[in-house]
């Protein structure tokens, strides 16, 4: 991964960030990556995640997928965390794959969740199903809604499953009832810090992918962590981020120029917000694609309010195509072209127009899209967003807001005497209707 600041920088963009205050904020990064590195030494909770390139183990992985090795679709079963760095990868390196179809249910919209299933080949399709502690609400009624959608097509369930989930609970109960192949949650490890293990690579195993050129590339990435910004990609992005939003930029447009990284925005998008939104601090992730959003968020980023830095993600190399002649005279100069000039001049144009603005902007470039370059992208951004908690002095590691719906949902459906379920009935109404 290779990060570009330039734009960023004071003599660019304003809001931007001087390189005197650059060189400042760099005695930060190195007490932090102090502390980084002391809590992945000792495997602290957050902090191992870090140590998940040497730790994963390609093998076994593969060794509980193999019953399902040969499935022409799978069925991801999970949430947040559980569900978006598995679909990062698989979606990222589609073309790359055996053509697995893949579904992932993360999400309980009744309709959604029924069209997904309709046409599966449900007697070939396999099932992954993720979640630590095998509680998971939206998870388990996903689950149960799949497995009887097998049942009724008379296809045994517990041939086509594999469960990736903590040492005890219900789905470890599950697991071992009906002795599922199964794997564990890492320990210490956040679901949405968790990709590059078994919660992420299931998936990508079952669709042929290479771990170990997934996990080598986080690895190289991981080896790249220094105590200095200017010497260590991620930090030069998390530290830069950070800076910016002290000085009022408190959105972060992710917006990659490949259509297969756009979920790669979404799983940035949880990353960024519920690792750092903690005590009114931290940025507003927001996803975009290249070149689809400049159509349709970059007025806005270039002349809307001077509060957002746009994160630009391209691939130095890419599959081309050849653009076909006219007889169109305002259009014949595209008939000298290919769509990969096209996208490339689309990205220069937008990148110039922010920096002419002196809006700031961030490029983050992979060589290609594959497998060593995805690992290193996902790893940098979990260490950028590490560093970027140091920082902010809050704990990158928890989500005290989000247990508080769940507890208020477990509370509306009767699982449980809660205070948040109760506050819901407080609503205050205000109804304007036709």
């Amino acid at each position: 991964m290779h990060v570009d600041i330039g734009n960023a920088l004071a003599s660019v963009a304003s809001p931007g960030v001087s390189r005197d205050s650059l060189e400042r904020l760099d005695e930060r990064v190195a007490n932090a990556h102090e502390r980084i590195e002391a809590g992945r030494a000792d495997d602290e909770h957050g902090y191992a995640a870090l140590n998940l390139p040497e730790r994963a183990d390609p093998d076994e992985i593969r060794s509980a997928v193999d019953p399902v090795a040969d499935a022409e679709a799978l069925i991801t079963i999970g949430i947040g965390g559980s569900a978006l760095g598995a679909a990062t990868i698989v979606d990222a390196l589609e073309n790359e794959g055996d053509g697995t179809e893949t579904v992932f249910l993360d999400n309980v919209d009744p309709e959604w969740v029924s069209r997904r299933l309709e046409g599966l080949p449900l007697a070939e399709t396999a099932i992954n199903v993720v979640s630590r502690s095998g509680t998971t609400a939206e998870t388990l009624a996903n689950f149960l809604v799949v497995r009887e959608a097998f049942e009724s097509a008379g296809v045994d369930w517990t041939e086509r499953t594999i469960v990736t989930t903590g040492e005890a609970g219900p789905l470890r109960d599950l697991a071992d009832r009906h002795d599922l192949p199964s794997l564990r949650v890492p320990d210490g490890v956040p679901g949405r810090f968790s990709a590059l293990s078994a919660v992420g690579l299931v998936a990508a195993a079952v669709c042929g992918h290479d771990l170990e050129a997934l996990l080598a590339g986080a690895q190289a990435e991981a080896d790249s962590l220094s105590g200095s910004l200017f010497e260590c990609p991620a930090y030069a992005y998390g530290a830069t981020a950070y800076a910016l939003d002290q000085r009022g930029v408190g959105t972060n447009a992710m917006m990659p120029y490949a259509e297969s990284l756009e979920t790669y925005a979404e799983w940035f998008a949880q990353l960024w917000a519920e690792s750092l939104g903690k005590d009114e601090l931290g940025q507003t992730p927001v996803r975009a694609l290249g070149v689809t959003d400049q159509h349709s968020q970059l007025q806005l980023y270039r002349a809307g309010p001077r509060e957002t830095l746009v994160t630009f993600v391209r691939s130095r190399e890419t599959e081309d195509r050849p653009i076909p002649e006219t007889d169109v005279d305002d259009l014949s100069y595209l008939g000298d072209a290919t769509l990969g000039e096209l996208l490339e001049a689309e990205f220069a144009a937008t990148e110039a127009s922010l920096a002419a603005a002196g809006r700031p902007n961030i490029r983050l470039e992979l060589e290609r899209v594959d497998e060593y370059e995805l690992g290193g992208l996902l790893y940098g951004m979990e260490a950028a967003c590490v560093l970027a908690g140091e920082l902010y002095e809050v704990n990158a590691f928890n989500q005290p807001a989000v247990e508080w719906a769940k507890k208020a949902t477990r509370g509306l459906l009767g699982g449980g005497e809660f205070a948040e379920a109760e506050a819901v009935a407080e609503k205050t109404e205000l109804r304007v209707e036709r």
